[in-house]
Order: C-alpha cells, then sequence, then structure tokens
C-alpha cells in the first residue's frame, strides 16, 4: 500500500511527517495522577482544572515527595497504574496507523514502558509501525524531530510548542489547562479535531 503522511497548515491538509507526544496528548497522565494521589496517599480536592501549571508542584497542594512517587509509577508501571488514553485517541491512532508510521516523541527518561502501552492498546497497528522516542527533557525534542524529518507536532507542553513553532517545525497545541495563553499556532481540543484537520 502507498504510505502517505498526514499533517496540516493553518489553511488546510498537506502531506508531510507528522508525530505525536505522548503525556497529555495520547496519554491521560495528569487523570491518573489525581486518581492516585486521591486513592493511595488520601490528598482530596484535586481537580483536573486546578492543574494550571505543566510543573504539578507549582499549582497542587501536594508533597514534592508524593508528587515525585507518583511520577515515578506514571513513567515505570503505566499498566499497574491504570494509565488510560485520551478520549478517541486509540480510534485516530488506529486510522492513522493504517497509513502511516506512527512517531511518538517523549520527555520521558525511558520509553520501554509506554511503548509496550502504546503496542498493546494500538492492537489493529502492527507493532513495527510503531516508534517512541524518549529524549529524557523537552528541550531535546527539536533536535529530534529535525532528524526524524517531522514537519508538524502535536504536543501539550506549550513551552515545547514555542520552541518546535521557532524552529521551523508546525506546532499543534492539544488543549489542557496547563497550557492556556494565546498562541501563534493551532489549538486542538480533541482527537476528532485533530483528524478533522488532517483529513477535511
Amino acid at each position: 500500500m502507498h504510505e502517505r503522511n498526514f499533517a496540516m497548515t493553518e489553511k488546510g491538509p498537506y502531506t508531510g511527517n507528522i508525530g505525536f507526544d505522548i503525556d497529555g496528548v495520547v496519554a491521560d497522565t495528569m487523570d491518573s495522577f489525581i486518581r492516585i494521589a486521591q486513592l493511595d496517599y488520601g490528598i482530596k480536592g484535586i481537580t483536573r482544572d486546578r492543574i494550571t501549571s505543566y510543573w504539578l508542584e507549582d499549582c497542587l497542594p501536594v508533597p514534592p515527595d508524593i508528587t515525585t512517587a507518583i511520577i515515578g509509577r506514571l513513567l515505570e508501571d503505566p499498566f499497574g497504574v491504570g494509565l488510560k488514553p485520551i478520549e478517541g485517541a486509540i480510534e485516530a491512532l488506529s486510522r492513522l496507523g493504517q497509513i502511516f508510521p506512527l512517531v511518538f516523541v517523549t520527555a520521558r527518561p525511558t520509553g520501554g514502558p509506554i511503548e509496550k502501552w502504546l503496542k498493546t492498546l494500538l492492537k489493529d497497528v502492527p507493532p513495527e509501525r510503531i516508534r517512541v522516542i524518549a529524549t529524557g527533557k523537552h528541550d531535546a525534542k527539536v533536535q529530534v524531530l529535525r532528524e526524524l524529518g517531522i514537519d508538524c507536532f502535536v504536543e501539550d507542553h506549550l513551552e515545547t510548542c514555542v520552541a518546535v513553532w521557532n524552529a521551523g517545525i508546525r506546532a499543534l497545541v492539544f488543549d489542557q489547562p496547563w497550557n492556556q495563553g494565546k498562541v501563534p499556532f493551532p489549538r486542538v481540543r480533541s482527537w476528532k479535531e485533530i483528524m478533522s484537520f488532517l483529513f477535511s
């Protein structure tokens, strides 16, 4: 089958190479954080709209050691913590994975656990068509995207979106409470919107 990668400009769809972040775009990591904080540590009153900063210690009343412990569990054991996908993500990626290889670039320190999670959920996509690159830090993503030839990237971390945009790569920010503010690039609020951009 002829492979075709879809991405978009402000004026409509185009053929190109698109990549995806994972946490906050594909994986509902913040929801899992809230659930673990409540059930395992008895911390009440945390809601998604209170997460106004990507850096949780800046916006949540959770002791730093507990924040670190929960994040560690999310990174190391996505199955054990019951990490769930964001609504519509698996359906959309399963469709996209039939058209072109799926490339995920994450700031996680290691890619193995989350790659296994993705391949398990994306059971309709051949595993060799799913690639995860773990950069270990946000500011390493731009160079990786350049090396991969990615010209459009879906990301929830606002500073990374800005860096991607400034590097001449099209950024698409996935709307979340922690990335609000005026931006020069498109904002999408759901996977339905992403697919609309790609295929309309």
